[in-house]
């Protein structure tokens, strides 16, 4: 019945009977070739996807917020040299083109320090984010104890563009002491406003983990401001509903407990 209905499809006689064999026609001979390689693209097909189940083979589609990108990438390249198969698709940019790329499914993952409340996606805390205000190390204040926030905020201010998570994390702690921002220049990076602020045209408030090397080298100093640093937490992200890639739920689960690992012990 399957020979008879394969003859049918084709619109031609495939098969020689003779008695109980059958032989091939020449129209059953050229078929036979396609189907030869159709079988082999078949079978390749799941070669490779077995091989993308063990994560020897697959791509590792992640963005980062900017001002991850001083200490998510630690993560992603451990990752990545435990599986030496892997591609990795890696973008780094500000909270509105990384949003776009979530909604717009340009983005399997995603790696930041706010996530929005409007968007239908899934979040994973995996990190602490402390925020601290950063000035240069002869600013007045660089050396001054137990600041008040109704002090600093008389400071002139380097802050992120609009929309930024840090930003809006500013405005919020000033906001609930009934304070406002003396912000004296938008800009568009964490690293100019790092140096804007060596430069001392204002002061600054970033993540901890983006200005690590700046302190260290006491190119910047963290102001000792009344109940700074702000902690809040880095988050791993995808649109809901979104079906992971093996590579992606692996990575999800190697970052969630490569952080744990980093937690104090209490």
């Amino acid at each position: 019945m399957q020979v008879k209905q394969l003859e049918e499809a084709s619109g031609a006689t495939l098969f020689e009977r003779r008695g109980k064999k059958i032989y091939l026609t020449e129209a059953g001979r050229e078929l036979s070739g396609y189907v030869h390689a159709m079988q082999r693209q078949m079978e390749e097909a799941a070669e490779r996807l077995a091989a993308m189940k063990a994560l020897s083979l697959g791509k590792l589609d992640v963005t980062l917020i900017s001002t991850a990108m001083y200490f998510a990438p630690r993560f992603i390249a451990k990752f990545c040299r435990l599986h030496a198969g892997l591609t990795l698709k890696l973008a780094v940019c500000n909270r509105e083109a990384l949003l776009a790329r979530l909604a717009q499914n340009e983005t399997e993952l995603a790696i930041m320090g706010l996530p929005p409340q409007d968007m239908y996606i899934v979040t994973y805390p995996f990190a602490p984010n402390p925020h601290v205000i950063i000035a240069a190390p002869d600013h007045p204040l660089a050396k001054a104890r137990r600041i008040s926030l109704k002090r600093v905020a008389a400071e002139t201010f380097l802050v992120r563009e609009p929309g930024s998570g840090t930003r809006r994390l500013l405005q919020s702690v000033f906001a609930a002491h009934g304070l406002t921002i003396n912000a004296s220049m938008e800009i568009g990076s964490d690293e100019t406003i790092k140096q804007t602020v060596m430069a001392g045209l204002g002061i600054g408030f970033l993540s901890l983990h983006t200005v690590g090397l700046e302190l260290q080298a006491r190119r910047l100093v963290a102001l000792k401001v009344a109940g700074l640093p702000i902690v809040r937490r880095w988050y791993l992200v995808h649109m809901q509903g979104r079906r992971l890639s093996p590579v992606a739920l692996a990575f999800k689960q190697f970052l969630l407990h490569e952080a744990a690992a980093l937690r104090p012990k209490s």
